[in-house]
């Protein structure tokens, strides 16, 4: 194996949930870069319209509500018959809940673990049984520093992500005896237009954030799309149930 091919990704079908905007699109547009025929998975079919767009040929869109736990299949069953079958499914779709523990209530918890846990399972259940009889797959989650330490005013986010690292592993030891890999990716703070937005109005946390951050900078949303890319590739055929931080050193640093 050499370079460039390593590394491509030609003629793999990549699913990437919430893959309309933000990270989940920049690991689209990688993919796509790649060699990969991408799907861009989401809620809002106008938004995937426009990225589907933005991407050119060799990309195509499928509107889905992960939550909707019993239509994994059906989605699964119908990518495979339009585009051909999958060999990467990207677990991105996530929701947000900045609020006090003790002011979070048992329902909004459950939504948030709906989509981050209940949501990638379904599709993961839906997805590998192909890889397996393929005897080849990647499965990609984004995790978060909030698997890694504590973050204050996000309990079901931070329950949500330490979770997706344990399964993680659990899937790992299951499906990659059967060429399937799983690994996780965890974002550092990353600059995005929503990311910049609340920065530039708490300069408090700006500061505490490149503070603790030993390359002092926020990373770009294509720094995750070619970490995507990497342990999707043929270069990280040796590599699953990992969690890899990609956050300038912040998970490390004093």
């Amino acid at each position: 194996m050499k370079f460039p091919e390593a590394f491509s990704l030609r003629e793999q079908v990549a699913i990437i949930t919430g893959g309309g905007t933000g990270i989940g699109f920049a690991m689209a547009r990688a993919m796509h870069e790649a060699g990969a025929h991408v799907v861009l998975v989401g809620r809002r079919e106008a938004e995937l319209v426009v990225a589907v767009k933005n991407l050119g040929a060799n990309a195509s869109h499928a509107v889905h509500d992960v939550t909707q736990l019993d239509t994994a299949p059906a989605l699964i069953e119908r990518i495979t018959r339009e585009v051909g079958p999958v060999g990467i499914l990207v677990n991105n779709a996530g929701i947000h809940l900045k609020k006090p523990a003790v002011e979070t209530t048992s329902e909004e918890f459950e939504k948030v673990l709906r989509t981050h846990i209940h949501g990638a399972h379904a599709l993961t259940r839906a997805v590998v049984p192909g890889m397996i009889k393929r005897n080849g797959g990647s499965i990609l989650f984004t995790g978060s520093m909030a698997s890694l330490f504590g973050i204050p005013l996000v309990i079901a986010y931070t329950a949500a992500k330490s979770a997706m690292v344990g399964m993680v592993r659990g899937y790992a030891t299951e499906f990659s005896l059967h060429g399937v890999r799983v690994n996780c990716i965890a974002p550092g703070w990353i600059e995005t237009e929503m990311s910049r937005k609340a920065l530039d109005g708490d300069p408090v946390r700006n500061k505490k954030i490149l503070g603790r951050t030993p390359m002092a900078k926020l990373g770009t949303p294509d720094d995750i799309g070619w970490a995507a890319v990497y342990l999707s590739s043929p270069a990280a055929r040796f590599v699953t149930g990992v969690t890899l931080p990609v956050d300038g050193g912040a998970s490390v640093g004093f």
